[in-house]
């Protein structure tokens, strides 16, 4: 019989220990048994939940085996350091030309891979029309504002000022086949939903048929991170009764932890390397002393909440992430572009220091080769922006999937 102690099921079913205790005692999902103090779950047990059953039941070694029936060409657009650029490129697409607005950003790009073409600059002044009818794919993170509600109506002109305008434009000056757009879980409810509602709007005034948008949890496809990304599918009309042959992509085999990402193992063949990083300033390196693997602020005596809280003490909220120590028994929580933010504290599970610059890039599933140009402030950031390496390369296998089946 297959056993998962209870770190393992509440990464994979992705809901904190205390709730496993409360399942337990109204018999919802019960331990097969103890071991050396750690509860053990049945794998039978846990397959009356979705989520497991899909990640034991996964299709993934057959799905990284997916390659492209030929050279697949790629625009990128606000590629920032590289996530998805990399993801992509492991994917089997060919990067015709990435834009990106942030100097260091391109740095890093133009110092990691010379061959691409990395359009520097404003996206407004960027002329796609020479593209047309030359790529298979756009992709792009466009940054989310509030579209007025006559956007309803006006779609595409009325994204106008907006990023995501400018995101339109190149497809519609492109006309790819096909196109995937990533961002945050929150553009399902943005502006109560009528941000999501105008880009519907406008891409089918593109041309171009949306698959319903799903969010993707990053720990589901081999990334040690919490991140969830919303993902947008795009098939062009002429195309767009083979829509359905598309299929998100498959899941892991397992829920990978930080101990996977700093440590040699599944995903790195060495411990994480030294690398440039920050350091506390010296009461709150000894306030953080105070927090155990895994803790957060209420672990802290009340006089030292008070002290660390300041005002927030008295607010309502869980305010989880405040004084937050990583555990390296389960997936990081995301990851942020300050180190050491007081709001969203990362802090190192063992030692009493915020997360180097290499150790934020493995949460993140960059190589270790991927070399992040700039100040350190500037690499944090381009690693916290980023879609997980991994995560892109997943959403990049089932585009040329579904590129191939288009093919056919």
């Amino acid at each position: 019989m297959t056993l998962y102690n209870e770190f393992e099921v509440s990464n994979l079913l992705d809901t904190p220990l205390q709730r496993l205790n409360t399942w337990e005692r109204n018999g919802k999902l019960v331990p097969h048994s103890v071991d050396e103090g750690l509860k053990k779950y049945s794998k039978q047990s846990l397959l009356d939940f979705d989520i497991a059953e899909e990640v034991f039941n996964t299709n993934w070694d057959s799905f990284v085996n997916i390659t492209p029936d030929r050279d697949y060409s790629s625009i990128e657009l606000f590629a920032g350091g590289g996530g998805m650029a990399i993801g992509m490129e492991k994917a089997g697409f060919k990067h015709v030309l990435l834009n990106e607005n942030d100097k260091h950003a391109c740095s890093t790009l133009r110092h990691n891979r010379p061959n691409w073409d990395v359009v520097e600059g404003d996206i407004e002044k960027v002329d796609f029309s020479k593209y047309r009818d030359k790529i298979d794919i756009v992709t792009g993170g466009f940054p989310c504002q509030a579209f007025s509600h006559a956007g309803k109506q006006r779609g595409f002109e009325d994204t106008r000022g907006t990023l995501f305008f400018e995101f339109a434009r190149c497809i519609n000056e492109v006309k790819p086949r096909i196109f995937i757009g990533e961002n945050v879980k929150g553009l399902l409810t943005h502006d109560g939903g009528n941000t999501l509602e105008v880009i519907k709007e406008t891409i089918k005034e593109l041309g171009y048929t949306l698959i319903e948008p799903r969010v993707l949890k990053a720990m589901y496809y081999k990334v040690p991170q919490k991140r969830e990304r919303l993902i947008l599918v795009g098939v062009r009309n002429d195309l767009a009764e083979n829509a359905s042959l598309y299929n998100f992509p498959e899941k892991y085999h397992r829920v990978l932890t930080v101990e996977d990402a700093f440590k040699k193992g599944v995903l790195y063949d060495c411990d994480v390397p030294d690398s440039l990083g920050v350091v506390y300033p010296k009461r709150k390196k000894e306030i953080m002393e105070m927090i155990p693997e895994g803790g957060y602020w209420r672990d802290l005596s009340d006089e030292l909440q008070r002290e660390y809280m300041g005002g927030s003490y008295f607010l309502g909220g869980g305010k989880t992430g405040l004084a937050r120590r990583l555990s390296f028994k389960t997936p990081s929580l995301t990851l942020v572009c300050s180190p050491a933010m007081k709001q969203t504290e990362r802090c190192h599970p063992k030692e009493t220091r915020p997360l180097t610059v290499r150790e934020s890039a493995r949460l993140q599933t960059f190589p270790d080769d991927w070399e992040f140009q700039g100040a350190k402030i500037s690499q944090y950031k381009q690693i916290g922006n980023a879609v997980p390496v991994n995560l892109a390369y997943a959403i990049g296998l089932s585009a040329i999937d579904l590129l191939n089946k288009l093919e056919k």
